[in-house]
């Protein structure tokens, strides 16, 4: 009987994690089973782009995946069950087309799951942005606001909340390709405050020559169709309120047996193995996992795809009986792209600080784009560049208990 690996979810963690335990792992003792609800790949890093009117290149999973053994089944989890190892998932659709016409509820049963399901966006609970803001964190969300700014007119206000990576790179990409609107940013503290004074200043340069408004130490207390509403009381006119204060980890998690954190991220070792349930791997914006100078990684691509690559090669490893590698994951930078045509690549040690250096304008933007575009490459050909010899699995068997996690 086969050894069953079930991942859930297909962003840029699940995808590499699927695609690189099909490379180390021989097809007749595995069966891999990614589950996910698109039928294509979302380059989530460019979903500003896409709501700001631009497209992106399809990338349909039964292409990404052709040949290489992975079993895509295009539908919805639903629930996890660590006990019984089962998942269940909904709209499970067997003709491969993504219409969500399969036969519905479907049981998936499981020896090594990886959980890959990411995370929304987080309104904190401020009342009115679930009803009145959008959000960019998934494709259905960039959609309806690319419909919704596509109607807007000259002159009408477009509010940013949240002054991270994902709000500078909203504000700017919508204000360079919508010139004519009204482009406003409110972040709770300094604009661009954790980056090095030379990244700082090029932010606030690409905004004035953009003509966006930058409301700094703002924190926004309610969302109401035509404004926002800040902690002094202040009103700011909004036709169109964009939410991007943050990600919340997946709900699924926290209804589980799973050690996971109050926000619901599973609690994992340095292997990205659940410290409870040692069948249970998790990566991406799903898992609490420490870096650097025992800091929690920050929910970001860059943190997800070495998180995968470090869960698969244990996963391998410890069914095929080989040494068990354990890489610490680290941060060399931070991309950030201000539109087309300019970029700022913020340098930062291993734990993410900023430090002096940085690259701007055209070249970062260059650089960015190809981040972005090595980052979908090396999700399109998931088993590049990987060693060709497939080891067989030795233990344990499927309906065996694995052993305790291993310490770092």
């Amino acid at each position: 009987m086969k050894h069953r690996i079930v991942v859930l979810g297909a962003g840029y963690t699940g995808a590499v994690a699927a695609g690189r335990l099909a490379r180390r792992l021989r097809r007749e003792d595995v069966s891999l089973t990614l589950v996910d609800a698109e039928p294509d790949f979302v380059e989530r890093v460019r979903l500003h782009q896409l709501a700001a009117g631009q497209d992106l290149t399809p990338r349909p999973f039964a292409e990404m995946f052709a040949g290489t053994g992975v079993e895509l089944k295009l539908a919805r989890v639903t629930g996890v069950d660590v006990d019984r190892r089962t998942v269940t998932v909904t709209g499970a659709d067997g003709d491969g087309d993504g219409d969500g016409d399969g036969d519905g509820d479907e049981e998936l049963p499981y020896d090594t799951l990886v959980h890959a399901l990411g995370s929304s966006w987080d309104t904190h609970g401020v009342s009115g942005a679930a009803e009145h803001a959008h959000d960019i964190s998934g494709r259905a969300g960039a959609l309806r606001l690319r419909e919704r700014l596509a109607g807007l007119e000259a002159g009408q206000r477009v509010v940013v909340v949240g002054g991270g990576l994902t709000g500078l790179e909203a504000a700017t990409e919508i204000a360079e390709t919508r010139p004519e609107l009204d482009v406003a940013l409110a972040a709770r503290g300094g604009l661009g405050d954790w980056l090095s004074p030379r990244g700082r200043a090029h932010v606030r340069k690409v905004f004035g020559r953009l003509g966006i408004t930058a409301h700094e130490h703002t924190a926004v207390t309610g969302v109401e169709a035509g404004r926002v509403t800040t902690a002094d009381g202040t009103d700011l006119p909004a036709e169109v309120t964009i939410w991007t204060t943050g990600f919340a980890a997946h709900p699924i998690a926290k209804a589980t047996a799973l050690e996971v954190t109050d926000t619901g991220r599973i609690v994992v070792d340095p292997t990205m193995r659940s410290v409870s349930h040692p069948d249970v791997y998790a990566v991406g914006d799903s898992a609490m996992a420490m870096g650097p100078g025992d800091k929690p990684l920050r929910m970001s691509c860059a943190s997800g795809v070495p998180m995968a690559w470090q869960a698969a090669d244990a996963i391998a490893a410890r069914l095929t009986g080989v040494k068990l590698p354990t890489t610490e994951p680290r941060y060399f930078n931070q991309c950030i792209s201000l539109g087309r045509k300019e970029g700022l690549i913020q340098y930062v040690t291993a734990d993410d600080r900023a430090i002096g250096a940085a690259l701007t304008g055209r070249f970062a933007a260059f650089y960015k784009e190809l981040v972005c575009k090595g980052a979908a490459w090396g999700v399109a050909n998931p088993t590049f560049g990987l060693p060709t010899r497939r080891r067989p699995v030795t233990e344990p068997q499927p309906g065996q208990t694995q052993a305790a996690p291993a310490s770092a």
